[in-house]
């Protein structure tokens, strides 16, 4: 088989609503990464709108997310990422063989104020840092130097 030309990872944030934390995370992931890595979010009940004081965390640190909408869960958004990270949806995501799943237990944001969103989202920025160090870093045996993540 011929080499196969590198290809940008896709990772899908999933929760209930769609509504904060994987709305927080998909933005995080998609700012820092620089274009390097193709993000979605999705929810098993999406809401009707993304929480306002997630959107007003998220403003606080420059990254807005007042037009984002929360969408559906699919098969087929599973199916298309390499890495689904969930956050508390529980059995609703389906498992397809070959996937990365990673869960990510963080407390809900649903009906809280700006104050008790701001440590949520704060970890969820550690923990996507973490995760794009971790896909754009070249395979261990690599020799081929090592670029940092933008910021």
């Amino acid at each position: 088989m011929p080499d196969q030309p590198d290809v940008q990872p896709q990772v899908l944030f999933v929760c209930v609503h769609n509504a904060g934390r994987s709305q927080m995370a998909a933005a995080f992931l998609t700012h820092l990464a620089g274009g390097r890595i193709r993000v979605r979010s999705a929810g098993s009940a999406p809401a009707d709108q993304v929480n306002p004081a997630v959107v007003q965390a998220m403003a606080e640190v420059g990254i807005d997310i007042s037009a984002e909408m929360p969408k559906v869960l699919t098969a087929d958004a599973v199916r298309s990422s390499d890495v689904v990270i969930t956050m508390g949806c529980g059995d609703a995501c389906p498992v397809f063989p070959g996937k990365r799943y990673e869960d990510w237990v963080l407390d809900d944001p649903a009906g809280q104020g700006v104050e008790a969103v701001r440590p949520i989202r704060d970890t969820i920025e550690t923990r996507v840092r973490t995760l794009i160090a971790d896909l754009t870093s070249p395979p261990a045996d690599s020799t081929a130097p090592r670029t940092p993540p933008r910021t």
